[in-house]
């Protein structure tokens, strides 16, 4: 006794408070089990307190104690089977006559993990094996600190002692060493290994799965453990998954009936990785609820991690050209759920400018780049991936080895994958295949490199981009998608646009905002909203309560999933087709009535699909009974069969049975799922034969099974699980053969999608004083009439009125306003109404506004803000140029430019000199459309240099003297919000100081010194008059310079 408890004193330290119990009831069960074992060879235990010994009533208690390894089979045979004979053992007795007196500690410890071992509870066999040295090694990375490595030398000191053994423990269990194995393989991913009704993870796994999913993590033999119930499987790899981590899903690949029968009966259940999951892949029935369509239905989904609006996983390489010092980009996008493909090749410049504008654009969860890219653009992804607060809003960057980036190594992937037609990428540029290579590689892991195989899934983001160009600056000072408080799409253009009520109309609408193409959506946009037709409100209805059909044909072709994506299809094309008269009769627009004619035909082949379906089956996930006629499946027809053959031959032994019981009503009965049981009252127990097996049994009565029923149910067992694989065979099959209609269904879809978002424009058209805005493609013009914010005017409500302005661009005539006035006047939202205007009317929406008359635009520039960028390594005044910089290189005759106080970043004179030059370029040269917010006066002097194609605008103000001295106390401002001609003689930034709470003291400091700054400044103004100019000075003549000292006065 004194021994175990020293054992147990000695084991407590190096493992954590919570398994201290779970270690003293294993240490107490093993001293009894132990006292058992003495007492079963036939050893004699003093009594005495003196020697040790046990109490009488003990040793009463201690004989009739057991615990069981295994059914029937008692703890000291266990003991025996592991440690041999007990003669054995006994035989090392001390001198002291006690027998097993000399028994040391490792002894009891290496029964104790024995014991530990055999407790698995998994119904695993135990197949022990001496674990390799490789395998030591890579558990002092995988395990927790005090498991193999310990062990091992416990059980090398052991084997070098005397004490015999029959077999050697294993320093982990076979399910611990196949852990090992799968770990090797997937270093990368958190592993969830199927264990009988859960999903285990271990190791660092474990620990980390704990962490995100709040569940409890524990040490079980020699990791630390956790688990999740399998039915909960899709909910908690989607929560990993969100927060970046690679998940796979382990899973048995045998049955218990089939490894019973097999030759492989008495060893470990066989396990592989059947899918992997990151942001992008989240593809398939262990992580897409959609599948369940009680959920679906009922709503009941709540506690799963919604999917993101976009899930592309994007490719990107890069080429440097030495010649010509110029950087090629070449990138690939795929979205695995919806089998979108995008791809581009650009050149770029050291901002990486346009690269930025694509990955807003694109929008990825994921993006895989070499190990060897370029610091400025690695740089560039990482400030766009730590952009979200929140850590399940960031992008997952994977980083791959370069050499699969090299050309060679691509071009071999990408021929070998489309072999033998090279037709899909005969076209891409060198960088493109750079991406694409990679790219395959990498969605070969998931088994979704599918997507890629068909050339119609292609598109050209450039091609996209044909349209009205947003740049990411623009994207972001506008906030076209996200707000810039905290990033949310609440207060963004997106948040007013999308009423959408289907997920892939949601995605089309974000498509819509951030690439603007008008089209023929206003036609449609004005019809449904001066139509009463009921057929526009039947269309309506249809699409609400749709699952996310996009994903849902996707996820078929990648054989994933069926039945609830089918049968919605189905229901949509019959119902739309009796719409059809209606539709030709009473729907005018052109772009409504091809959408809503083409989509019936497209979804015709769905419904022979769905014919051969079971209904009911297919709703549980029944695949031995989904096809209702198995002619077209002569696989399942046999073995079918066979199962009715067995399942006769059962019932056919029914009349032996009642003849032997002499029972002629006896029947069989089926108990807690045990079926064919031979049901017999125990007092007729005599009449039952010898070699029949009791399965069960109750006070009343004992169930059994004859010999027949139990060879036929064994062998019915085999057969349906065979028919149960045989399914899964069949039904991948009939996925593949429905998946050569994915890209007919995947344009029906985009035509539904497309529906949806002209009833969302409409819905905006309907709020109040909205205009179908004139949208000309031969002028080059912008005038707004009442026009408004859209955000804040939403925003604000009817209760507090957005004051409207008035707006009038002209390209041959004035087309650049140099906007003055106070701080915090309204300038900004001035100007950015204007270009969210723009960009609503050329996609084809109805505009905040009474009257709008606009020209096609080619892009939308802004500078805007003031704010460093830490993870590109520029300052605030390095930010402001590199922006301008790329706006005076890419900005045309039709675009819109707008900047907003730049050249505020560096010292006065600077400042107001690149201004000035930057907005004289654009005036002189560009002849762009152009909004100018500036707080330097002298800019507004361009008025008069190019008065045919420049005027001066301020925010209007009143201005409230102070009681006080001006000199002691600043002006008091109402702002009121109203565009005036002319320019404001000053910014009343004093006002804001006071506005912001400055203290009084220094505001009063502050008014004083701004008065001695202006009086300073008027004096040297009055002395540059009044001094002798040079004769031969040609620059300004006398009235001219006059004009500007007043000009300045002012």
């Amino acid at each position: 006794m004194h021994l175990n408890c020293r054992y147990i004193h000695m084991s407590l330290n190096p493992y954590p408070s919570a398994t201290c119990f779970i270690l003293i009831m294993k240490c107490f069960g093993f001293f009894l089990c132990h006292a058992v074992y003495l007492l079963s060879s036939g050893s004699s235990l003093t009594s005495g307190p003196k020697a040790g010994g046990l109490s009488s009533s003990t040793l009463q208690k201690l004989k009739g104690f057991t615990c069981s390894a295994e059914p029937g089979v008692r703890r000291t045979d266990a003991l025996n089977q592991i440690d041999g004979a007990p003669s054995e053992v006994c035989g090392q007795a001390g001198g002291d006559g006690s027998p097993c007196g000399a028994l040391d500690q490792r002894k009891l410890t290496n029964r104790l993990e024995q014991a530990e071992e055999e407790h698995d509870g998994r119904k695993e066999d135990v197949n022990k094996r001496d674990v390799s040295p490789k395998q030591e090694f890579c558990l002092s990375q995988f395990a927790k600190s005090g498991g193999g490595s310990e062990r091992g030398e416990e059980l090398s000191s052991t084997s070098d002692s005397g004490a015999p053994s029959k077999r050697m423990k294993s320093a982990y269990t076979p399910l611990e060493q196949q852990v090992i194995q799968l770990k090797q393989q997937h270093k990368d991913a958190l592993l969830a290994v199927e264990c009988g009704y859960k999903y285990r993870f271990f190791g660092e796994d474990a620990e980390i799965a704990a962490k995100e999913l709040n569940i409890y993590c524990h040490l079980d033999h020699n990791f630390m453990t956790c688990s999740i119930p399998t039915h909960r499987l899709f909910v908690h790899v989607r929560r990993l998954v969100s927060h970046g981590h690679k998940v796979g899903v382990v899973k048995q690949t045998e049955t218990s009936a089939l490894k019973a029968s097999g030759a492989n009966k008495n060893t470990l259940f066989t396990r592989q990785l059947s899918a992997l999951y990151t942001k992008s892949t989240l593809v398939g029935e262990d992580v897409n609820p959609v599948s369940r369509l009680g959920d679906v239905e009922n709503g009941s989904c709540g506690d799963i991690v919604p999917d993101p609006p976009e899930s592309f996983l994007l490719c990107i390489s890069e080429n440097w050209d030495k010649l010509k010092k110029q950087l090629t980009v070449g990138m690939v996008a795929v979205q695995p759920s919806t089998g979108d493909v995008l791809l581009d090749c650009f050149p770029d410049g050291p901002s990486r400018s346009e690269l930025e504008s694509r990955v807003l654009k694109i929008n990825p969860v994921e993006i895989l780049v070499p190990t060897d890219l370029s610091e400025q653009t690695l740089r560039l992804l990482r400030s766009i991936a730590n952009a979200s607060a929140q850590a399940d809003d960031r992008v997952r960057l994977e980083q791959r080895d370069g050499a699969q980036f090299e050309f060679t190594s691509a071009m071999n992937t990408v021929t070998k994958f489309y072999y033998p037609s090279s037709k899909p990428v005969a076209s891409f540029e060198s960088p493109v295949i750079c991406c694409l290579g990679p790219l395959i590689h990498y969605l070969q892991e998931f088994n979704l490199e599918r997507v890629l195989q068909s050339e119609s899934s292609f598109r050209r983001l450039s091609s996209e981009l044909g349209g009205l160009v947003l740049s990411a600056a623009t994207l972001r000072n506008l906030e076209i998608l996200n707000n810039q408080t905290d990033g949310s799409v609440k207060g963004s253009l997106l948040w007013v646009l999308d009423h959408t009520r289907t997920p892939f109309g949601r995605r089309l609408m974000r498509k819509w905002v951030s690439q603007p193409s008008i089209s023929e959506r206003q036609d449609a946009v004005q019809e449904i909203l001066q139509s009463d037709s009921s057929t526009l409100n039947s269309v309506r209805s249809l699409l609400s309560r749709l699952p996310d059909l996009e994903r849902g044909i996707c996820s078929i072709y990648h054989k994933k999933e069926f039945f609830l994506i089918s049968s919605s299809l189905s229901r949509l094309g019959l119902e739309l087709q009796t719409l059809l008269p209606a539709v030709r009769s009473q729907i005018r627009s052109a772009l409504l009535q091809s959408v809503l004619l083409d989509t019936p035909d497209l979804l015709d082949p769905v419904h022979g699909f769905l014919k051969v379906l079971n209904e009911k089956a297919a709703k549980v996930g029944n695949k031995t009974e989904l096809f209702t006629d198995l002619s077209g499946f002569p696989v399942l027809q046999e073995r079918t069969e066979q199962i009715q053959t067995v399942l006769k031959e059962i019932q056919d032994h029914r009349k032996d049975i009642r003849l032997t019981l002499k029972a002629p009503a006896l029947d069989y009965t089926t108990v807690s799922g045990q079926e064919f049981l031979i049901e017999v009252k125990n007092s007729l127990s005599s009449t039952v034969p010898a070699d029949w097996v009791k399965i069960s049994s109750t006070k009343a009565v004992s169930r059994y099974h004859s010999p027949f029923v139990a060879n036929r149910h064994k062998k019915l067992l085999q057969l349906r699980e065979q028919l149960l694989l045989d399914c899964q065979r069949e039904w991948t099959n009939f996925l593949d053969q429905f998946g050569q209609h994915y890209h007919t269904m995947k344009k029906a879809i985009s035509h539904l999608a497309t529906v949806d978002c002209l009833f969302s424009l409409a819905e905006v058209a309907k709020q109040g004083d909205y205009c179908r805005p004139e949208v000309s493609e031969t002028q080059s013009q912008i005038v707004i009439r009442d026009g408004r914010h859209p955000a804040i005017d939403l925003l604000m409500g009817e209760q507090s009125q957005y004051v409207p302005n008035h707006t009038e661009l002209q390209g041959d005539g004035r087309r650049t306003m140099i906007i003055t006035g106070p701080n915090m006047g309204g300038k900004s939202s001035y100007i950015r109404q204007v270009a969210l205007i723009c960009v609503m009317a050329q996609m084809g929406s109805y505009v905040p506004a009474s009257e709008a008359r606009l020209g096609i635009l080619d892009g939308v520039y802004t500078r805007m803000g003031a704010s460093d960028n830490i993870y590109k390594g520029r300052s605030t005044f390095m930010e402001e140029l590199t922006e301008a910089s790329e706006i005076i290189s890419r900005a045309t005759q039709r675009s819109l430019v707008i900047l907003d106080e730049l050249g505020r970043g560096t010292s006065t004179h600077d400042g107001i000199a690149i201004a000035y030059a930057t907005l004289e370029y654009f005036i002189r040269d560009v002849k762009a459309l152009t909004l100018f917010v500036t707080h330097y006066p002298p800019l507004c002097e361009l008025e008069r240099v190019y008065p045919e194609h420049v005027s001066n605008y301020h925010m209007a103000f009143l201005l409230s003297e102070p009681d006080v001295p001006a000199d002691v106390q600043p002006e008091f401002i109402t702002f009121l919000y109203q565009l005036t001609e002319g320019a404001a003689g000053r910014s009343y930034g004093l006002n804001v100081a006071r506005l912001a709470d400055i203290p009084d003291p220094i505001l009063h400091t502050a008014a004083r010194k701004a008065r001695e700054l202006e009086t300073l400044v008027n004096c040297s103004v009055l002395f540059h008059l009044l001094s002798p100019r040079a004769e031969n000075s040609d620059t300004h003549s006398e009235s001219d310079e006059i004009e500007d000292a007043a000009f300045t006065l002012s």
